[in-house]
């Protein structure tokens, strides 16, 4: 390779095309791309380059770039979206000798597909002008052909990508709850959109890139045409070929520019689809925490159901636990077993003692209650004044603010004890007056 390129003076900067092939998994460096030229056509400073008998006269343009082409690799009858696609490149290098009319092309890509084209391009089957080379301006003439073939493969079943990237799976619309059908969504569909997202972001960057080498060419040869050193008789002879070129490059770009279109378009829509599917998790959370906080409320009513009962039966166990001592005693130890003897007086003395027993349990768990209630709300009326100290609540009429019988009434003794646990440190000078009642002497 290195005698091939250097017999050839290739340009040191195809070098960099090249080495983004080779053996790999995935398809890598689809972020590089470029357009290089270089042109020597003055006649003086060619000289120490022409070699006649190669051909050779030393006034020679040169250029090279890549392209990146999608290609179908394999179909999954199963599901469509499991089908392979492969984005592949083509680094080509074009030499061209504008005194002799000699060119040198090398294409660089993986399998052979291009260079069969290129073969029925200058075959016998192709146009007599993309393969006549007896003149100067025919040569110039065909070496055009091969960078709109290159620049149209690039363009090939880019449609058939993206309508591939638009089937993928998206977010379901519509309402959502009992009797509608919508599906769960999981953490997978949020990668998933994520994957196909990433796809699309590639195929836009990889089409922006191959716009910015035609739109490369096209400027190349036009500056090409007003190059001072560049033979006239190419430029009054090949005119009409290089505005053909260039309106075929621009229908290329054109192309390219609707894929890009599209490619955005989608972008933009999976974009949204993943906060659709957010939006969608979020809410099967919150329906997986209102179901929960339902269950939790029944088993809660449960509780307190059985709570209740407990407290209801709990003083007559008692009861009846005591009375099943030899504390109290109805019977005398020397009778016979037999069928038992009732005693009223021994259901008298429960009933006594049960019922009311009872009647206080319930009493003292409801004044809990109340007084855990109680506690609770004044609590909380004490962090709102601390929170928001300009609303406190105005003082009756003929007290202070900082009385504390008003503040016992408003927020509670516990409030007033830090007060005057904050005061203990001041002075505090008090004068009792004590009023004489009306009517004594």
């Amino acid at each position: 390779l290195v005698e091939i390129l250097s017999y050839h003076q290739v340009m040191p900067t195809y070098l960099d095309f090249m080495f983004v092939f080779g053996a790999q998994s995935d398809p890598t460096d689809l972020r590089f791309g470029g357009f290089r030229e270089q042109v020597m056509m003055k006649k003086d400073t060619a000289e120490g380059l022409s070699i006649p008998e190669l051909g050779r006269s030393g006034r020679q343009f040169q250029l090279c770039y890549n392209l990146k082409g999608v290609s179908f690799k394999q179909s999954d009858n199963d599901n469509f979206n499991h089908d392979e696609w492969s984005i592949r490149q083509a680094a080509v290098y074009h030499q061209f000798d504008v005194a002799h009319g000699t060119a040198l092309w090398i294409v660089t890509k993986g399998r052979l597909d291009l260079q069969e084209r290129y073969r029925d391009l200058t075959g016998a089957n192709g146009r007599p002008e993309d393969r006549s080379f007896s003149t100067l301006e025919n040569c110039f003439r065909s070496s055009l052909a091969p960078h709109l073939l290159f620049s149209h493969w690039a363009t090939e079943d880019w449609r058939w990508y993206i309508r591939w990237l638009e089937s993928s799976s998206m977010a379901i619309y519509g309402p959502r709850g009992p009797g509608y059908a919508h599906r769960e969504y999981k953490a997978f569909d949020l990668q998933d959109m994520q994957y196909w997202q990433d796809k699309t972001s590639e195929a836009v960057m990889v089409l922006e890139s191959n716009v910015d080498v035609i739109r490369a060419i096209q400027k190349f040869y036009f500056d090409l045409k007003q190059h001072h050193d560049f033979p006239q008789s190419i430029k009054e002879q090949c005119g009409d070929d290089l505005t053909t070129f260039d309106s075929h490059l621009r229908e290329v770009v054109n192309n390219f520019k609707m894929q890009i279109s599209r490619a955005k378009l989608l972008a933009g829509i999976i974009r949204d689809r993943k906060e659709l599917i957010l939006q969608h998790l979020q809410g099967q959370a919150s329906e997986r925490t209102e179901e929960l906080n339902k269950n939790l409320e029944r088993e809660a009513i449960v509780m307190r159901i059985i709570t209740i009962v407990t407290l209801i039966y709990l003083p007559a166990t008692f009861v009846s636990t005591f009375f099943s001592t030899d504390v109290v005693k109805y019977q005398n130890q020397g009778t016979a077993p037999g069928n038992g003897i009732f005693s009223s007086t021994a259901l008298y003395r429960w009933l006594q003692v049960a019922l009311p027993l009872t009647a206080v349990t319930l009493l003292v768990a409801w004044a809990t209650y109340k007084i855990t209630k109680s506690t609770r709300q004044k609590s909380k009326r004490i962090r709102d004044i601390e929170k928001n100290p300009e609303q406190q609540p105005k003082a009756p009429s003929g007290r202070s603010p900082k009385d504390p019988a008003h503040l016992n009434v408003r927020v509670g003794w516990p409030f007033v004890r830090r007060l005057l646990k904050a005061s203990r440190g001041c002075n505090w000078t008090r004068k009792a007056s004590v009023e004489k009642p009306s009517g004594l002497p």
